[in-house]
């Protein structure tokens, strides 16, 4: 694992570059005490995906250094690059592999960089657990010198079967998930992409199981995602997913989706240009 930056001083100011280290009072939040919770098996079930990871770095282009905010476990980052991971879990950064990344525990909205430190910057499925969107991405924005690069979910998709059983998560996306024109306010132009989710996706996201439903049933592959940590009792969703999977019914419904190779899910790839 590369070097850790901890907050055990606040304030205090770590190398040339004037890195320091957050508070302990900035990362307390109700987001940080959950993902200590997912964290305890995250690594084991959020394994990234090649395919994506491939749709990120061709986004990053020639950039050289890259923060990565809300870098969880380190999922997504560029192996051939010089790499700053931002995280406020101390569960998730004890799970990342050995790398030469700098880790910082500290959050978005209150970025311990110099202006313009980063040739580039990404955040990977994080920003809806970000207390200050707009802040979080400005702070980017100031930390950054060229290309900004976003994983996330259009909270506008309706295509997804697994709405059928919980439609409560219609509802959390809307409440969490930023409109995708939000970005382009924040950011100036942005190009926005669908990126489809492959069958075999390694990554145990939300819709990572698109095609192999009877995932969804394993609890253990649920406490990956925070969606259903958020939805609480899924109890009747689960029962009646069991049981039409049982007698036939989700096959006749989406029994199609077999056959495709990737599906657009509502995931979306958002950078400036």
């Amino acid at each position: 694992m590369g070097s850790i930056l901890c907050p055990t001083l606040p304030g205090c100011h770590r190398g040339a570059r004037r890195v320091w280290c957050m508070s302990w009072s900035m990362l307390t939040s109700l987001m940080d005490a959950l993902y200590d919770t997912i964290g305890l098996n995250y690594a084991n079930l959020r394994r990234p995906d090649a395919r994506i990871a491939g749709t990120i770095a061709n986004a990053l282009g020639d950039a050289k250094t890259v923060l990565n905010v809300g870098a969880g476990a380190g999922s997504y980052e560029p192996t051939d690059r010089q790499i700053t991971a931002l995280e406020p879990s101390a569960e998730m950064i004890s799970q990342r592999p050995a790398s030469n990344a700098t880790i910082v525990q500290g959050s978005a909205e209150n970025l311990p960089f110099d202006d313009n430190s980063f040739d580039a910057s990404m955040a990977v499925l994080t920003i809806h657990h970000w207390k200050d969107k707009p802040k979080g991405v400005a702070e980017m924005r100031r930390v950054t010198r060229d290309k900004i690069v976003f994983l996330t979910y259009d909270p506008a998709f309706r295509d997804f079967w697994l709405a059928d059983y919980f439609p409560a998560l219609i509802t959390l996306d809307e409440g969490q998930m930023p409109q995708l024109q939000g970005y382009e306010k924040w950011l100036g132009k942005t190009k926005i992409s669908v990126v489809p989710i492959p069958h075999d996706c390694s990554d145990g996201f939300l819709a990572g199981y698109w095609r192999r439903p009877s995932a969804y049933l394993d609890q253990r592959v649920r406490a990956a995602m925070s969606s259903f940590w958020a939805l609480g009792d899924v109890s009747h969703g689960l029962a009646q997913l069991e049981r039409d999977l049982k007698d036939g019914i989700w096959q006749d419904r989406y029994g199609d989706l077999r056959d495709l190779e990737e599906l657009d899910c509502g995931y979306r790839l958002v950078e400036t240009v």
